[in-house]
């Protein structure tokens, strides 16, 4: 067993499994996935902590891995079947999306930085993930083109209502995210009806906020 394979497993056995994440298909995507290719090499003796990790490259606007119990959580919330259409917004260097995309029929992910957003399409097809369309595209805005979806998964925190991604879920879709709109921040989970969408908060959570989706700065004299 290799170091990061080791690794991989203790993040399952010591921070995943201990907070109620029980959907075994999580458990065994998450041992598959080889979150220390997702992070730069200097960093990958910390991939599989419990936290958030930076993986800008040097220069660029800053980028994250969120920690992988609150990934986790909040997959499970969304409950992706096998013939989901999901949508991943922010996917930062692709781990999330490769994640999903173990459990999900198609998934689209976006990443605003095009050089970026391609680096993860060679990455995920190296790791034979073909099921899986990455676009250059800001988290708010989604993915117009392909949606609607069943599900769709923002990769870190919201300020703001994204109003734009509700839009683009199906009817009887779901949207897992971390809402820092008020305090504290915590996951939650939006449903959309036929008639409107419903709420409902999953747990407390703290996550970087993604590019766009920053609460605007209020007018002061």
């Amino acid at each position: 067993m290799s170091d990061f394979t080791a690794q991989r497993q203790n993040m399952v056995d010591c921070q995943v499994r201990p907070s109620d994440v029980t959907d075994l298909r999580i458990i065994d995507a998450m041992l598959a996935v080889p979150r220390e290719q997702f992070v730069p090499d200097g960093k990958r003796p910390i991939a599989y902590l419990d936290m958030d990790i930076d993986v800008a490259a040097d220069g660029r606007a800053k980028r994250h891995l969120i920690k992988p119990v609150v990934l986790a959580k909040m997959i499970q919330a969304a409950a992706i079947s096998e013939t989901d259409r999901v949508l991943v917004v922010g996917c930062a260097t692709g781990y999330s999306a490769a994640v999903v995309a173990h459990l999900a029929a198609q998934v689209f992910a976006t990443e605003p930085d095009s050089a970026l957003a391609s680096a993860v399409a060679r990455k995920l097809a190296d790791l034979g993930l073909v099921n899986v369309t990455v676009t250059a595209a800001a988290p708010a805005e989604g993915d117009r083109v392909h949606g609607p979806y069943d599900v769709i998964v923002m990769d870190g925190a919201t300020e703001i209502e994204p109003d734009g991604l509700y839009e683009q879920l199906k009817v009887g879709g779901r949207l897992v995210g971390v809402f820092a709109t008020s305090r504290p921040p915590r996951a939650m989970l939006v449903a959309r009806s036929p008639a409107d969408f419903g709420s409902r908060v999953l747990f407390d959570a703290s996550a970087p906020v993604l590019t766009g989706l920053e609460r605007r700065p209020a007018f002061t004299f």
